[in-house]
């Protein structure tokens, strides 16, 4: 297992305790190590949301979304982020995409 999947497991883990100030702490350090490692991305947008920093978690999540732009996940969060903020026309928007994208992954 790579450096920065180890370290992804464990900011989950602080994540998952509730420890989120040590989890945004370990995802960053998991990203440190692996900048492109998308699963960090999510969990460092949700330590954050979690924590109360909305912007910190859509600037997260933006990162994600760049990384993985055909997956749901990441626009699904980015709605969510959006609609805590207020943002309704961008909420929509990334729900319509997220399902979308859901809709051409399922087998037909």
């Amino acid at each position: 297992m790579s450096e920065a999947r180890a370290l992804y497991k464990e900011a989950f883990a602080h994540f998952v305790s509730d420890r989120l100030d040590d989890a945004v702490a370990t995802y960053r350090k998991a990203l440190d190590a692996d900048p492109l490692l998308a699963i960090a991305w999510n969990g460092l947008a949700m330590a954050l949301a979690q924590s109360g920093d909305l912007d910190g978690a859509l600037e997260a999540a933006r990162k994600l979304v760049e990384l993985e732009p055909e997956e749901p996940l990441g626009h699904t969060s980015l709605s969510i982020f959006y609609q805590r903020k207020g943002m309704i026309p961008e909420a929509e928007a990334e729900k319509a995409l997220a399902m979308r994208l859901g809709m051409k992954r399922k087998p037909a």
